[in-house]
């Protein structure tokens, strides 16, 4: 399922690993690149006026308790008790931007291998499998020494020697045991993503199995073992080929992306570069876990039929055992200002796309609201500004969209508009007509009208919001780890209410300079 404003399919793989979009649990799972976007801002339907949702929404706050554990580790509890269903979601702060140079994909990596299981899952004799997993470790390093040297007879036997422990070592290993336990207990929605702001773990259960997870998750993250690892490594590079080297679009945001951000790692592709790919060990991975996926940088959100007591009392059992680590170390590049355009044209076999970026400033920010009011203004739906202009009136675009927030919003950002051109037309043209409908914002305050249905969209979504509890967990740690307060979900409809045609106008004019643009051209290679 994809979000209510339509990724074209061609767009689906890059703008998927954000996991809510209008919080109704459309879960984007295509792979690593992630969008950030307001889930208040997500849709056109109509709804009640704000006066009446307020006391909805104080029942909703009021039903949320938190704590903390000694070792650092928070949870959010949404007590409700519509279904006996459970809704979890581990939030660990860390994601592609945060990985060492030489290691990019680090991230993504670990999140695949957290699948793999224990000491005790996913194996059926640990002690047997443990020596043959630091022999294939030895192995490899030796054969990058060789392959070094350009000794490549070794290097064949080396290779040889490696597949042969390998074998032995899958005869010892419980495929997908982990994934078993929940699907047998009555879990549904296992799965995890990795963006470039943080990594996330999630599923639901019956809520009498409110231990089970406890004690699965726990010991996921207490002593993992990152098995099937250079299998693993196989199963990536080809999503890489896929999702990258073998499609035209996925060649084109990777470079646009890396010409928007000059220096911070948000340059980066959260699937990681081949050669870093390539060169990756279980060390690495097992120092970035050690490194990151510590209590105090571990959020948990659990939202349904549960009892906060006794959530709290499980916790300290199990998620007790965890020892307190060192603060993670935090992102220290800051991208400066942009001070001239910035282009990037590729020919490939393609239809011809267009892409414009311009950057903006974090979630947190005080108008980070008001961009994403600019961006339902413009992209939300039918009667959205571009759709009504390009596709519609002018139809030189089968398809002209934008979003806040890329590739993710912890830092500061991208507001990216994409528009797939229509036979006939030109790149050129579709610039020209994006463009006009950025500068009215500039020059032509929005009208009152077409404000109110932005912020009606808003109050809308939020109420949906509140019917989903996995997408309730997906938005307080959202905005509890990012803000540092989940009540500001909450708070942010108030924001919204707030705005004003004057907003808009002082944004668009801060924000839509020529200095500030990056232009992505993708043509057709016949052009």
């Amino acid at each position: 399922m994809f979000p209510s404003w339509r990724v074209p399919p061609d767009l689906q793989h890059i703008l998927g690993r954000r996991i809510w979009r209008g919080l109704i649990l459309t879960l984007l799972i295509c792979l690593f690149w992630g969008i950030s976007t307001n889930p208040l801002l997500a849709d056109e339907t109509p709804v009640r006026p704000q006066s009446s949702i307020q006391p909805y929404l104080d029942r909703v706050m009021d039903e949320v308790s938190e704590f903390r554990l000694d070792n650092g580790m928070k949870f959010i509890v949404l007590e409700r008790h519509k279904a006996p269903v459970v809704s979890f979601l581990i939030y660990a702060d860390v994601g592609g931007a945060n990985e060492p140079v030489g290691q990019t994909g680090v991230a993504h990596y670990l999140e695949h291998l957290a699948f793999k299981g224990t000491k005790r899952i996913g194996t059926t004799n640990y002690q047997q499998e443990q020596p043959l997993l630091e022999r294939m470790d030895r192995l490899f390093a030796q054969i990058q020494a060789a392959e070094k040297q350009g000794k490549s007879e070794e290097v064949s036997q080396l290779v040889a020697e490696f597949e042969k422990v390998q074998a032995e070592a899958s005869k010892l290993v419980e495929p997908n045991e982990f994934s078993k336990i929940v699907e047998r207990a009555g879990g549904v929605g296992l799965n995890a993503a990795t963006s470039t702001d943080s990594t996330v773990y999630f599923y639901s259960l019956p809520a009498n199995k409110l231990e089970l997870w406890m004690s699965l998750e726990s010991e996921r993250f207490l002593e993992p073992v990152f098995r099937e690892f250079f299998k693993e490594k196989q199963v990536i590079l080809e999503e890489r080929r896929l999702r990258t080297d073998n499609s035209p679009v996925g060649q084109m945001i990777e470079k646009f992306t890396a010409e928007a951000f000059k220096v911070h790692p948000y340059r980066r592709p959260v699937i990681g570069y081949v050669e870093d790919l390539k060169g990756l060990n279980r060390d690495n991975v097992q120092d970035f876990f050690e490194t990151y996926y510590v209590p105090n940088n571990l959020t948990v959100a659990i939202v349904g039929d549960v009892d906060p007591t006794q959530v709290k009392q499980l916790a300290q059992t199990y998620f007790g055992r965890y020892k307190a680590g060192p603060e993670p170390p935090k992102i220290q590049e800051v991208e400066p200002p942009q001070q001239e355009t910035r282009e990037v044209t590729m020919k490939l076999p393609s239809q011809p796309w267009y892409f414009e970026g311009y950057h903006r400033p974090a979630l947190a920010h005080p108008d980070h609201v008001i961009y994403e009011a600019i961006a339902s203004i413009l992209s939300n739906g039918r009667t959205s500004r571009l759709y009504q202009s390009l596709v519609q009136k002018q139809q030189i675009a089968l398809a002209a969209e934008g979003f806040s927030g890329y590739p993710g919003d912890k830092y500061p950002n991208l507001m990216l508009f994409y528009a797939l051109t229509a036979p006939g037309h030109t790149v050129e043209e579709v610039a020209v007509a994006l463009r006009n409908q950025i500068e009215r914002l500039k020059t032509e305050p929005v009208s009152p009208e077409e404000l109110e249905r932005v912020k009606t969209q808003a109050r809308a979504s939020l109420l949906r919001s509140l019917d989903s509890n996995m997408g309730m967990a997906f938005a307080l740690l959202e905005y509890e780890v990012k803000t540092g307060d989940w009540m500001n979900l909450f708070k942010q409809l108030d924001a919204i209410s707030k705005i004003t045609p004057a907003d808009i106008q002082r944004v668009a004019q801060e924000t839509f300079r020529p200095e500030n643009r990056t232009i992505g051209k993708l043509l057709s290679q016949d052009s």
